[in-house]
């Protein structure tokens, strides 16, 4: 089966070109008058930056430090459609009439292929330019509310909804003639990404390059928050203080351009403040209806809220409501900020899986650029796909990662299990009976004196596991280790927190094989460019970009198989995918989530 990704660009005549500098479109944060913004220039990062929208090259807070900054932005934030041509300068102006604007960003948004709501798609209302713009004062919300009316037409009925999400209309269309900078929410196209990696001086300089053009922009980072932000204040009519959290790739430093935004509704500040305060001899309960258990509470929290956005929600379309699922779920598009999200509720493990990853992302500029290079070569040989089914998933691939940088000597990454030692009585965290303990500050880790280069990493984490005993031995991050197989699995992958659980489990034996097969000849094209690396007038593809491509003059086959290998593969594992579901419907399943980390 094909999936959209790097490896269906055919072998271009590009690295010929690598004399000429490829120009490099600006990706600019439009700063306002008097405020703390400043030009984003993402060309004008030093080569191994790893600046992703969470401040400094490499972020040293705490992950609920920059979760609570970012949520308390977007506090302050409004999310604005404007017209194709407006005057920036008096946009600003009509604003603050409202109060100080701290910073703000325009980005265009686009429909990607035929949609599947037919309304919208003749209508277009949510294609087109918005402004996000973040006041000082969130009380300078209220006030822009207070100035805004509920639109009429002679056809339909509005539903008077207010909301943070606002439409701006001109008087006179023809008065205003300029055009906004916008930022890009996109990567850049395969032709281009090739141009630069051909462009680089080095692998390592092609690995870096890989993670800025991927990773997600400070604007990107906003938008997510933005967004969630926003659909707390829907919840927060049924649940007054709760939050909505966006967990996964979004926050964990490892997120690119266009992936899914993953968020859950935490209400455990509902619970602490409904926690018994007794005064004199008096207790005093909220009256509650009660339910037999907690997924059939989650069901009827989500099934609620997913009727709220489907018909209440300003730009929430597609809503799905998948509450039968291990982890109970509303799937819905936004489709102003263009994010596929997924809402669950109560999702703990999940959360403190990004943290973990978070923490992991910090500690060394080679751990994410190894990443998302390993990732873009998976996804350029159809190894993991969006659609479910018997494929390696990108955070098992994250796993791996990890789990041999661990191995490393002198070690690049500690196991968790030694950041475990390093916690202390504030970092103690045990949910659902799984111990979740490790170090939260950064500053008590030591760093790695490990000084291989990403060239070397890359090359030997194909030997690795080309070469790794998957028929016996399991990966696990928590010892840093391989381990005996606990069972006949492929790939046995143990999940970090809830450790009786396979992360892996759905990886098929067709589809380890070819990730080893493509591990190895990987290995083999990269040693060959020790001994034989083309010269700057070359034309063929070396480093990195030989190994996103799907053929090659100087690649060889590993194994004599059929024209139809692919596509057998294929077939058998979506067959191996159906099997697998129909087998967990004879399953007794019970409340707890089976899969809640793999993000």
């Amino acid at each position: 089966m094909a999936v959209p990704g790097v490896g269906l660009l055919t072998r271009l005549n590009l690295c010929a070109r690598r004399r000429t500098r490829v120009q490099r479109p600006i990706v600019r944060l439009l700063s306002c008058p008097g405020t703390v913004a400043k030009d984003l220039r993402r060309d004008e990062q030093p080569s191994g930056s790893v600046e992703t929208g969470f401040e400094d090259k490499i972020p040293k807070r705490r992950f609920s430090e920059m979760q609570n900054e970012r949520r308390e932005q977007a506090q302050r934030t409004v999310l604005i459609h404007c017209p194709e041509k407006i005057s920036e300068n008096k946009f600003l102006k009509y604003l603050s009439q409202f109060g100080p604007i701290n910073n703000h960003f325009f980005y265009e948004s686009f429909r990607r292929g035929p949609t599947m709501w037919p309304m919208l798609e003749c209508s277009g209302c949510w294609q087109g330019l918005y402004a996000v713009v973040e006041f000082c004062q969130k009380e300078s919300i209220g006030s822009l509310q207070n100035g805004t009316h509920t639109p009429s037409t002679a056809m339909e009925t509005a539903i008077p909804f207010r909301s943070r999400f606002f439409n701006l209309k001109l008087k006179n269309q023809t008065s205003e003639r300029s055009r906004v900078r916008s930022s890009n929410q996109l990567p850049r196209s395969n032709k281009q990404l090739f141009e630069l990696l051909c462009y680089a001086e080095s692998i390592d300089d092609q690995l870096n390059t890989l993670l800025k053009e991927f990773q997600l922009t400070e604007e990107n980072t906003k938008l997510r928050y933005l967004t969630c932000s926003l659909i707390e204040d829907m919840a927060a009519a049924y649940f007054p203080d709760c939050i909505v959290r966006p967990f996964g790739s979004s926050v964990n430093t490892f997120g690119k351009l266009g992936c899914d935004l993953d968020m859950f509704l935490d209400l455990d500040e509902t619970r602490n403040l409904s926690a018994h305060k007794i005064s004199g001899n008096f207790l005093m309960e909220f009256q509650v209806k009660n339910v037999p258990s907690e997924r059939i509470a989650t069901q009827k929290i989500l099934s609620v809220l997913g009727e709220c956005l489907d018909h209440f929600g300003p730009g929430c379309v597609g809503v799905q409501k998948i509450l039968n699922a291990r982890c109970p779920l509303v799937r819905f598009s936004h489709q102003a900020s263009g994010f596929q999200c997924d809402l669950t509720t109560n999702n703990r493990i999940a959360l403190t899986s990004s943290e973990l990853l978070y923490i992991y992302g910090a500690l060394d500029s080679r751990v994410r650029a190894l990443v998302f290079s390993v990732r873009c070569w998976a996804r350029a040989h159809s190894l993991t796909s969006s659609i479910p089914g018997a494929w390696i998933t990108n955070f098992s691939l994250t796993m791996m990662v990890i789990f041999f940088l661990q191995r490393r000597s002198p070690p690049i990454l500690p196991t968790l299990d030694s950041l475990k030692t390093l916690a202390d009585a504030e970092d103690k965290c045990v949910i659902e009976g799984n111990n979740c303990t490790f170090v939260r500050d950064l500053s008590r880790i030591k760093p790695s004196q490990n000084t291989e280069t990403l060239e070397l990493l890359l090359k030997e984490f194909f030997e690795y596991f080309g070469n790794f005993a998957f028929d016996k031995n399991s990966i696990n991050i928590r010892q840093g280790r391989e381990q005996n197989k606990p069972d006949s699995s492929p790939l046995y992958i143990q999940n970090p927190f809830e450790t009786s659980l396979n992360i892996s489990k759905n990886v098929s034996q067709s589809q380890l094989q070819k990730f080893v097969d493509l591990a190895r000849e990987s290995a083999w094209i990269l040693q060959q460019e020790d001994t034989d690396r083309p010269s700057i007038s070359s034309n063929r593809p070396w480093g990195l970009v030989s190994l996103l491509l799907p053929s090659a003059p100087n690649r060889k086959s590993f194994t004599k198989k059929k024209s139809n290998k692919f596509a057998i593969e294929t077939v058998k594992n979506l067959l191996e995918s159906l099997k697998g579901n129909r087998t967990e419907n004879f399953t007794k399943t019970s409340g707890k989530r089976t899969i809640s980390t793999q993000t």
